[in-house]
């Protein structure tokens, strides 16, 4: 895969972050980024896609007073089809 290339669950995980973010009212990314003690351009990465660890999932939802439930409650992943494979 190139570095260019965004795995679409991870965008759609992004724009979740984002939502709740300004749910909860960081209007403002760099905001949530210092009280996360993260720069603004790593947090901003996390609302761009960027593949990001459980951990920091974790100490985002914490802040954001979330569970792990709420958060991903309104991500629609796709499912993948799994080819069968043929019966010999």
């Amino acid at each position: 895969m190139k570095k260019a290339e965004k795995i679409p669950e991870l965008i759609i995980i992004a724009d979740r972050l984002k939502q709740i973010r300004k749910e909860k009212g960081y209007n403002n990314y760099e905001h949530i980024a210092f009280e996360l003690g993260m720069s603004r351009s790593a947090y901003w990465r996390l609302e761009s896609g960027e593949n990001f660890s459980l951990k920091t999932l974790l100490k985002i939802c914490k802040l954001l007073e979330i569970s792990l439930e709420q958060f991903f409650n309104e991500i629609d992943v796709p499912k993948v089809n799994k080819k069968k494979k043929k019966a010999k």
